[in-house]
């Protein structure tokens, strides 16, 4: 939680959500390229959904004292996330065309690459700012 006695962990929270960031910046390059709309849309909420339940489950799982009712949560936390996008792609690939599932699934691959390498990179950080 963010306090005035740990300014950093404003910015780390902010920096741990960019994955979603750059998916709502895509948006008009998205249009303006011509590119698939439904594709784009579909995809992004499924994304952004993915994420907001994610993060709920592991706050959580956080908050649990028993090591099962965490290990139970995280492993349907990712396992639930990564059925979800991969239901909401082939969806729109079903119920539009196939150039919006492919970019839906461009989309959703961007965004989980960007989402891992953040979380790589801030592990070690947000470990030296609990106390």
């Amino acid at each position: 939680m963010p306090t005035a006695m740990h300014p950093r962990l404003d910015l780390l929270d902010a920096a741990r959500f960019l994955d979603v960031v750059v998916v709502l910046l895509a948006a008009p390059f998205v249009v303006l390229a011509g590119l698939p709309v439904l594709g784009y849309a579909v995809g992004a909420a499924g994304w952004i959904v993915s994420r907001v339940a994610g993060e709920l489950i592991d706050r959580r799982a956080k908050a649990s004292r028993d090591v099962r009712t965490q290990t139970g949560l995280t492993l349907f936390s990712s396992l639930g996330r990564a059925w979800l996008v991969g239901l909401v792609i082939l969806a729109v690939g079903v119920a539009g065309t196939r150039d919006d599932g492919l970019t839906a699934a461009v989309l959703v691959l961007v965004a989980f690459t960007l989402y891992l390498i953040t979380a790589i990179a801030l592990r070690p950080l947000q470990r030296s700012t609990r106390t």
